[in-house]
Parts: structure tokens; C-alpha cells; sequence
């Protein structure tokens, strides 16, 4: 039996959940999905510029996991980035 996910603590709410490049029909288009979690990450390291320790504290989860789901995150947008894949940002949890 697998661990229960902790809930994390998430303030980001983006404007829009969709880009994806430009004069690519979206039937042409792979698409990788963002969770919430992972906005965060890029938003409280790369954009706010906090220490990976600051940014775990904030979201109430250990460096290691805030690591993790960072690097998670800057995978795939570096995928959808350099092989023109749409990116979508997932609003809420999937039901299990």
C-alpha cells in the first residue's frame, strides 16, 4: 500500500492554463500536463528567487520533495519548449 500524499500548500493561480506554439493546429500537437504543485516550484524558485529550503517551508514540504518536484517541473517545460509540445497547467487534483 502505497504512502497517502501529503497536501501541500499552494497560493499560485495562474491567469491561463494552455499555451502552446504558435501556427500548430491543436490536433497536430502533443501536450504535457503541469500540475498545480509544479507551477509553484517554478514560481516560488525561478520567479520569486527563493532558496529551495525557503520555497519548501512555504509550500509545508521537506527540500527534498520541493527538489524533486522542481526538477519534475523544468523537465517538462524544457519538453514542450524544445520539441514544440502544448503545455497544459492542471487546476485541481485528479480523482483517484
Amino acid at each position: 500500500m502505497a504512502r497517502p500524499k501529503k497536501v501541500r500548500c499552494v497560493q499560485c493561480k495562474p491567469d491561463a492554463t494552455y499555451f502552446k506554439p504558435r501556427g500548430i493546429p491543436m490536433t497536430e500537437l502533443e501536450e504535457e500536463a503541469l500540475t498545480i504543485d509544479e507551477l509553484e516550484a517554478i514560481m516560488l524558485a525561478d520567479y520569486e528567487r527563493l532558496y529551495h529550503i525557503d520555497a519548501a517551508r512555504k509550500m509545508e514540504i521537506s527540500r527534498q520533495t520541493f527538489g524533486r518536484i522542481l526538477s519534475g517541473a523544468r523537465k517538462k517545460v524544457a519538453d514542450c519548449l524544445l520539441k514544440g509540445k502544448a503545455l497544459r497547467i492542471e487546476t485541481k487534483e485528479k480523482e483517484k
